[in-house]
């Protein structure tokens, strides 16, 4: 885990840039440390073949497919000198078996602690250089490769024990990550780019085992060769394919009772421990026999303490050690203690919306039969960011209460969709650490952290409280009304887009709603509605203005009832910014029926203004538990069609026809549309494309 002295706690890898601290930019090192564990890797395969059975966008299932990271091959145990324990490997390519020419170990690895006195000091001083590296830095494939030799040997089992190939080195490399498989690689450094470039710079032994298949071409002078061909140099298996000769080795070293077949995961036991005050505290205590014991149902929950202090240990101890009468208590009646521990954020985020589904619960957190109801969630909108925490804990979660029979599904949510983000602007400096807007200055258009010299680069970032840029919702809600806000962010553009703020941009759905408003109430007259909108007004005849209107209302209508299946509400403010531009210059022909089902469309978008307008048409209380409008699918259709004309090839002029017209009457139309352009003229063949377009070729 990621230590932080200065801080005295366990950092999360995010938290943790270039080897420091996010926050106060203090110096981290990776220290083992006996923490809690949640089991996630026993569900890795249900968490990836149930993915096929979900609703998700294919980028997220691809994110959790990559981070579970299922791999097929085979466990080689390769004999240590000197060691009672063969140091086991994982290797997706155990035909390659004849090739490996050395091994690597993480600096992390148990194997260190027998390195020879001779080696000892060099390895330890390497090993204390790697934990002050990040993972990503580790695993960079661009940077140049580092290790140490350890002072001792393996025995090849693809070898006799007279063989001289078969006794190879074993080196500690911060490539090599002790979190994947077993810590430990066999090294082929004909056939891997990694243990190529370490084998080139330490002087390695190279041994090709792997040739491309005939007719291909093979890599480079000087390159290793890293795709499938044919075994050579490799014993029994010589001339048989990559994929007959995986099965093959295989059996070879089962015979030899040094190997098998095997399946891991990338994916690993989920850290559940956090030194820290908030957070649940683990439901355990320690008993004075060494056991550890699950509190009585009778003593749930367990609860926090009270402390005036909080802070951080100076021993690195979690802050509740300090409450001694709480840690004190007793099991069975004999002296026990607590766990200091908490639990991080996850423990409630992992299934809250249970809970959602029966929240007037005080027997249990959920009842069976709301969750039956209830669940699964049909629709879960989230964020791309989660796909691999959030997403993926919560996944794993429901499956253990499943197997618990709490929950009746295996799958918490059905579909999933990304919402973008809001951005907006922030400041980093040369390191790439974003600076609070607080401690920003500008001087003659640049930017420079307060009080200080460093110039920082602004840039576009997601919004966030601690970097304080985040825009106040109430603050807009006290300038421009709550029904602006909401429409204005639902006017930015599609919700899965990402989105800059604009304060700017705000007074126009401020005066959207001010039009609408005109539409059903007259300002300078007493009444609270215009008198053609009363409750005793019959319905308006269905034609001229008033079957315009009707048209462009169900036309907005079906577009409403899209967005809400596509999630691109910015597409349904707009149909209804469009009917009011329609509606208006037709005032007087918008009817009672028509400004109720506006009304009712527009409450999903500006609820509070669409529950005046209702009430104001005496309709019952309220828009919201109103029957949805129904769509008149008759009515989406124009009965004419606007066709472009041309004349020899050439857009002269447009026409309105009916929509059934004979292409006689289009003719007509389309000639007295383009009479100018035919006079004088002889028309020797007429084209019409019904539809689409009238030509005329003349000479």
């Amino acid at each position: 885990m990621w230590w932080c002295e200065e801080l005295k706690t366990v950092l999360a890898n995010e938290e943790v840039i270039n080897g420091r601290s996010e926050r106060g930019n203090h110096p981290c090192v990776r220290r083992p440390l006996k923490q809690w564990m949640l089991k996630i890797t026993a569900y890795a395969e249900r968490l990836l073949a149930d993915l096929d059975g979900i609703d998700w966008p294919e980028s997220i299932k691809i994110q959790q497919r990559e981070w579970i990271g299922k791999s097929e091959g085979a466990e080689i145990a390769f004999e240590v000198e000197g060691a009672p324990e063969a140091l086991v490997v994982f290797t997706t390519r155990p035909d390659t078996l004849w090739g490996a020419t050395f091994m690597v170990v993480a600096p992390e690895h148990a194997l260190l602690r027998r390195v020879p006195a001779s080696q000892r000091a060099a390895v330890d001083a390497y090993v204390a250089q790697a934990a002050s590296k990040s993972e990503l830095e580790r695993t960079d494939l661009a940077k140049e490769k580092s290790g140490v030799f350890t002072g001792l040997h393996a025995r090849n089992p693809a070898f006799e024990k007279n063989d001289p190939r078969g006794r190879i080195p074993i080196w500690t490399a911060d490539y090599v990550m002790a979190g994947y498989g077993t810590g430990a690689i066999m090294s082929v450094p004909g056939h891997d780019e990694r243990d190529h470039e370490f084998a080139q710079k330490f002087h390695l032994n190279v041994v090709e085992v792997v040739r491309p298949p005939a007719g291909s071409q093979g890599p480079a002078p000087g390159a290793c060769f890293t795709g499938e061909g044919v075994a050579a140099n490799s014993g029994p298996i010589d001339g048989l394919s990559t994929a007959e000769a995986k099965s093959k080795a295989i059996e070879f070293l089962v015979a030899r009772g040094v190997g098998k077949a095997r399946t891991t995961y990338k994916l690993r036991d989920w850290l559940f421990s956090r030194q820290r005050y908030w957070g649940e505290p683990f439901p355990l205590v320690h008993t004075a026999d060494g056991r550890t014991v699950a509190v009585s149902d009778a003593d749930l929950p367990v609860l926090l303490p009270d402390m005036a202090d909080f802070k951080p240990s100076s021993d690195g101890s979690a802050p509740l050690a300090r409450a001694k009468d709480w840690v004190s208590t007793t099991w069975e009646g004999a002296p026990a203690r607590r766990d200091t521990d908490t639990m991080p954020g996850w423990a409630g985020s992992c299934w809250y919306w249970l809970r959602f589904m029966d929240t007037g619960n005080r027997s249990a957190p959920w009842s069976a039969a709301a969750e039956n109801y209830w669940g699964p969630v049909d629709l879960y909108v989230g964020g791309a960011a989660h796909a691999v925490m959030h997403l993926l804990y919560a996944r794993f979660w429901h499956k253990v209460l499943f197997d618990a029979g709490l929950v009746h599904t295996t799958e918490p949510f059905q579909r999933l969709f990304n919402q973008g983000l809001l951005t907006a602007f922030a400041f980093e400096d040369a390191t790439g650490r974003l600076v609070p807007n607080a401690g920003v200055e500008e001087r003659d258009g640049k930017y420079f952290k307060r009080g200080g010299g460093e110039e920082l680069k602004q840039i576009v970032t997601k919004m966030a409280k601690q970097l304080g840029n985040v825009v106040n919702p109430d603050d807009i809600v006290q300038e421009h009304g709550a029904d602006t806000l909401r429409l204005y962010e639902l006017f930015m553009g599609p919700l899965a887009d990402s989105k800059p703020w604009n304060t700017r941009d705000i007074p126009g759905p401020r005066r959207f709603l001010e039009r609408v408003w005109r539409l059903y109430v007259d300002e300078k007259a007493p009444s609270p509605l215009r008198p053609s909108l009363a409750l005793d007004q019959q319905p308006a005849a269905r034609s001229g203005d008033n079957l315009e209107i009707e048209k462009h209302l169900n036309r907005a209508l079906a577009r409403v009832d899209d967005s809400f299946r596509q999630l691109n509400f910015n597409t349904a403010v707009a149909a209804l910014m469009e009917l009011v531009n329609v509606i208006q210059p037709r005032q007087g022909a918008f009817d009672r029926g028509q400004a109720v089902r506006f009304a009712a469309m527009l409450a999903p978008f500006a609820p509070h203004l669409a529950e005046e307008l209702w009430e104001r048409l005496g309709c019952a209380f309220s828009v919201h538990q109103s029957p949805w409008p129904t769509l008149d699918r008759a009515l989406l259709e124009d009965d004419e069609l606007e066709l472009p004309v041309q004349v020899l090839g050439k857009v002269r002029g447009r026409v309105k026809v009916g929509k059934h017209a004979a292409e006689s009457e289009v003719l007509e139309a389309a000639g007295q549309a383009v009479s100018s352009w035919l006079a004088g003229k002889t028309v020797v063949k007429t084209i019409v494309v019904p539809g689409k377009l009238v030509n005329f070729v003349v000479r």
